[in-house]
């Protein structure tokens, strides 16, 4: 014991200079600005949970297919009026943190998010498409299809375009975001530039992917390129292998022209025609 007691005794001059290089040290620390983060780094640890990605066998083909309520759906959370361009949109809660991650990080950098549509689940992907089908809405061009495209498949494959068939939206599984403006064209000047060269950048590193890049040998089927669409990955990977074991074209069906799923391929072409960096 008296061993212990002489170790921890100090002389009293060291004492003082020890005090003296401690105070030293923390005046000096606090004059030392500490370092930026860059915005790969910012995403904080309370996310690195959910960034694991979902096992593939956790969502049914229900799920898959939007055919649920997201507005009860205990996975599902709305997103704050601060974040979207209107009231009641809903995401999955791991997505949401997520993005609102990704949100603090651009207004570092002087850039601004919005989401403008989120999740839409089976009924809302219907009432799109199938004003597009009966020509209630016109599609790009000012074009109403039922009275220009009299072929079925010919008309679905202009829907497919830009619009999923209900049953194969990406929407559906509450992962996917639209971002500021619905045209590619904005993102292509100005502040819009700005925006998608910050997702670009930066998107990956908080979870997120664009599906729909632009087409070509790497990514010859789908959509056409939407700049505004993102995905998060560390769940809507899992949903895409999902729908790549569990859903055939068959199971396309229950809206108006449901019967060009399975002439059209609308599963491998569709719904897994995206992106290589997304699957």
């Amino acid at each position: 014991m008296g061993r212990f007691v002489s170790f921890l005794w100090i002389r009293p001059g060291m004492k003082i200079c020890i005090m003296l290089t401690l105070s030293l040290l923390f005046l000096l620390s606090g004059c030392t600005s500490p370092p930026s983060t860059p915005p790969e780094q910012r995403r904080s640890a309370n996310l690195e949970e959910a960034f694991r990605e979902s096992p593939a066998d956790s969502f049914s083909i229900a799920y898959v297919t939007g055919k649920f309520d997201p507005l009860i759906h205990s996975a599902f959370t709305t997103i704050l009026p601060e974040h979207a361009n209107q009231s009641g949109l809903r995401l999955r809660a791991d997505a949401y943190a997520a993005f609102v991650e990704m949100f603090t990080a651009a207004k570092q950098d002087g850039i601004q998010l919005r989401i403008i549509s989120a999740t839409r689940n089976f009924e809302r992907q219907k009432l799109i498409w199938e004003k597009k089908w009966t020509g209630a809405t016109l599609v790009e061009g000012g074009i109403d299809l039922a009275k220009t495209e009299s072929d079925p498949v010919l008309r679905a494959k202009r829907i497919l375009r830009y619009s999923s068939m209900p049953g194969t939206s990406r929407h559906h599984w509450g992962t996917d975001i639209d971002l500021n403006h619905l045209e590619n064209d904005w993102f292509e000047q100005g502040e819009g530039l700005k925006v998608y060269t910050w997702l670009v950048e930066h998107a990956a590193s908080f979870g997120f992917c664009q599906p729909y890049s632009p087409k070509g040998t790497d990514r010859p089927y789908g959509y056409e390129e939407e700049k505004w669409h993102w995905s998060w990955m560390p769940v809507a990977r899992s949903l895409t292998r999902q729908a790549s074991t569990l859903l055939k074209d068959e199971d396309i069906q229950g809206f108006l022209g449901d019967q060009t799923a399975t002439q059209i391929g609308v599963v491998e072409h569709y719904i897994l025609g995206v992106n290589n960096l997304c699957k």
